[in-house]
């Protein structure tokens, strides 16, 4: 297949690049800049060149596609209530290409989506359109081109990992050093669920060889890490305490991440294993911890 991949210079979307060439799909790959144009150009990819702010333009690159990946985001977390709404556009926009074709459109949403009660791991067959979660702008947007004739399904990401970036950690590491004390909330049993990023990207391309219109995947290889476990993780590597904190305290410490930070986001990803035949082998994300470097600031 011909594959418009979005977000293809991004930190998943570059790996998933040589997932699909090694698979023998043809891709054009987004870029923003020159720079990244010709990294795609490198890897055997054609560029579309396109952003986020012009999701019609954006959405250009769907025109020749059999299928799309999007994968691109704006990961100012800062910003995420705007940024979620902003990919729910650019969904519909290329709902507008894709629209009554049955072309596959392979979307990015969050595991947090699939939560059928507080305390209960998330799950792939579980959709709460009302949850105050931003990310649900994303799968709305899915299901609104998807009554349109597109052929729309989901991966769902939890914490993605390597070395260097975390998904929501890196920012959690930067704000650590910053303070000069790993917290947690409360007893910090909390969890968040994760995977390595080069097992997230074998199932975007599992996904799409195996697609099913209406399918949600969850790219989860832990189900449940504590956050205190990576509190004390990120204590060790920056050389700063780990503490707990509550109330006004912890709201004032953790700033716009305390709406994140003591979130109970475990997930499972029974279904996604045995339907698409996934087996996560990569690092846990206490391991890639261990192995970060310290000295250099968190990826964003």
């Amino acid at each position: 297949m011909r594959v418009f991949l979005t977000g293809a210079t991004g930190f998943i979307g570059s790996r998933i690049l040589p997932e699909l060439l090694a698979a023998g799909h043809e891709v054009i790959g987004n870029s923003r800049s020159d720079a990244g144009a010709r990294r795609l150009e490198h890897a055997g990819a054609t560029v579309h060149r396109g952003d986020l702010d012009d999701p019609a333009g954006l959405a250009r690159g769907a025109e020749g596609a059999d299928a799309v990946i999007h994968t691109a985001f704006d990961h100012e977390f800062s910003r995420f209530v705007e940024n979620c709404e902003k990919d729910g556009r650019v969904i519909r926009a290329i709902g507008d290409v894709l629209a009554g074709s049955g072309r596959p459109f392979l979307l990015t949403s969050g595991v947090a989506l699939g939560t059928p009660g507080v305390g209960q791991f998330a799950r792939e067959d579980v959709f709460n359109r009302d949850d105050p979660i931003p990310r649900v702008a994303s799968e709305r947007a899915g299901e609104a081109v998807a009554a349109r004739g597109v052929s729309v399904a989901v991966v769902r990401l939890p914490q993605v990992h390597d070395p260097v970036k975390q998904g929501l950690v890196s920012p959690y590491i930067e704000l650590s050093r910053a303070a000069g004390v790993a917290a947690y909330v409360g007893d910090g049993r909390n969890r968040w669920s994760a995977a390595a990023v080069g097992d997230v990207a074998r199932l975007y391309r599992l996904a799409l060889d195996g697609h099913r219109a209406g399918a949600r995947w969850h790219a989860v290889a832990e189900e449940a890490v504590p956050m205190r476990a990576v509190a004390e993780a990120v204590a060790t590597g920056l050389g700063v305490p780990a503490r707990s904190l509550e109330g006004e305290e912890a709201a004032r410490h953790f700033g716009w991440m305390a709406g994140f930070a003591g979130l109970d986001m475990p997930a499972s990803s029974a279904f996604t294993r045995e339907r698409l035949g996934w087996k996560p082998t990569g690092p846990t994300l206490l391991e890639d911890l261990a192995r970060m470097d310290y000295s250099v600031p968190a990826a964003g």
